[in-house]
């Protein structure tokens, strides 16, 4: 949702933010909302791309959303293939519980904002109602679904 999907990307000159991404964030800062990213990245499992890799990818992500204003409060990732069958990859939800724990967050005032179903599934079984999937396929596992990253600021003031 952050960045375009160009596959395993994990190198900054193959980062490309979405266009959108830096004025949703920023007024949902200003709305009070703790910014947090919670990502899949199995292509450490599988061996495309290191831990050292992701984590300078995700300094320069962070740092480039600080010069914005933007304040990302934490990143969380799971390294785990799919078939390792961890607690941490989404769609279960043991990266959201360690956020809501670490953050003490109230799930029924927070919002799961997601571009794959995983997302959704994540949080709903964190009892994150507040759920908005980016994408042109609807879902019945969602309380919105969009295909545009700005309609997220109109979904969340309502």
């Amino acid at each position: 949702m952050i960045n375009e999907d160009g596959g395993y990307v994990y190198k900054i000159d193959d980062f490309v933010f979405k266009s959108e991404i830096f004025n949703v964030l920023k007024k949902l800062q200003e709305l009070g909302y703790i910014l947090i990213i919670v990502t899949n990245q199995s292509g450490i499992g599988r061996g495309y791309y290191t831990k050292e890799d992701f984590l300078k990818l995700t300094s320069f992500m962070v740092e480039e959303f600080k010069t914005r204003g933007i304040n990302i409060a934490k990143v969380y990732y799971c390294p785990h293939k799919p078939e390792d069958n961890c607690e941490c990859r989404k769609p279960k939800n043991g990266m959201l519980e360690e956020a809501i724990n670490e953050f003490n967050i109230d799930p029924k005032s927070s919002w799961m904002i997601g571009d794959k179903l995983s997302d959704i599934e994540a949080a709903n079984r964190s009892g994150i109602e507040n759920t908005i999937l980016i994408s042109e396929d609807k879902s019945q596992k969602t309380k919105f679904c969009t295909n545009s990253i700005y309609d997220i600021i109109n979904i969340i003031k309502y």
